[in-house]
C-alpha cells in the first residue's frame, strides 16, 4: 500500500480483520478455560486464577491459620492472589503477544476493539 500501487483492497483486509477477530476471540476462549496457580506462605496458601484474572479457587493449610494473628493470613491470601495473578498476566502476554504483533500497522487507530489506555 503505497503511492502508486493502487486502492487497497478493502475486501482482503475486512477478511483479514475478521480471521484476526476470531483468532483473539479463540484466544480469549483458551485463556478463560486455563487456570494458573499462586502460592504463599511456602504452600500455606494456594490461590487459583483463570487465564482471564478471574480468582476460582483458594486454599488454606490448618498450619497458616493463627486465630491471635489473622493479619498475617490475609497478608498471605493476598500474596497467593498476587502470585497467582502474575501467572495469569504472563500467559496472557503469551496467547495475546502475537495476535496484537499481527495488528502491525492496525494497533494505531486507536485500540478498536479494545480499553483505551490511560492518559490516552
Amino acid at each position: 500500500m503505497f503511492p502508486g500501487d493502487g486502492p487497497p483492497d478493502l475486501s482482503a483486509l475486512m477478511a483479514s480483520a475478521q480471521q484476526m477477530q476470531q483468532q483473539l476471540l479463540a484466544a480469549q476462549d483458551e485463556l478463560a478455560n486455563t487456570e494458573v496457580t499462586g502460592t504463599a506462605g511456602g504452600g500455606l496458601v494456594t490461590a487459583t486464577v483463570t487465564g482471564s484474572g478471574e480468582v476460582v479457587g483458594l486454599v488454606i493449610e490448618p498450619a497458616a491459620i493463627d486465630p491471635a494473628d489473622p493479619e498475617s493470613l490475609a497478608d498471605l491470601v493476598l500474596a497467593a492472589i498476587r502470585d497467582a495473578t502474575r501467572a495469569a498476566a504472563e500467559l496472557q502476554q503469551q496467547a495475546m503477544g502475537p495476535l496484537a504483533q499481527g495488528l502491525g500497522g492496525l494497533g494505531s487507530l486507536g485500540g478498536l476493539g479494545g480499553p483505551a489506555l490511560p492518559g490516552a
